[in-house]
């Protein structure tokens, strides 16, 4: 699935500026440590980092999850059951329609990235590992400097 980028930038407006820098650190601080492992530690990294759950992916799957419940407790236990089907359904259409949604800003303060974020750090990894040879980086001395300068260079 494909991330239009105004999506994502969606996402982290409406995130709260202390959640975003404790996410934005986080990566660094990943980059940081598993710069400085072996390559198959970093590759192995790298493909938890592909199976990695996206805001999206879990916004989604709890929408969809929640939804059905409510309507099968609905259908079999007590009609008002079908208000939190109407309700998870009002929050997806709101984020959809927004960028933002009351789970989001739980989702977000859980450490939830987006799949942009996810890729900047998986990005970082592979160019530490070499996987870009034209791409100029710091001797291995400096590994936190590295991460740093290519975690900036790929969110830009």
């Amino acid at each position: 699935m494909k991330t239009n980028r105004n999506e994502v930038e969606r996402v982290r407006r409406h995130t709260p500026p202390k959640t975003q820098a404790k996410i934005e650190q986080r990566l660094e601080r990943n980059v940081s440590f598993h710069g400085t492992r072996t390559k198959t530690d970093r590759a192995r990294r790298i493909a938890d980092l592909e199976e990695e759950w996206s805001i999206e992916r879990h916004l989604d799957t709890t929408a969809s999850a929640l939804g059905l419940g409510g309507a099968l407790l609905g259908l079999t236990v007590s009609k008002k059951w079908l208000l939190a089907s109407a309700v998870v359904g009002g929050f997806l259409l709101q984020h959809a329609i927004t960028g933002w949604c009351p789970p989001l800003t739980l989702f977000r303060r859980l450490g939830v990235r987006t799949r942009s974020e996810i890729d900047r750090e998986k990005f970082a990894l592979k160019a530490l590992r070499g996987d870009f040879k034209d791409l100029a980086l710091p001797g291995p001395g400096d590994r936190v400097s590295a991460a740093k300068d290519v975690t900036q260079a790929a969110k830009t």
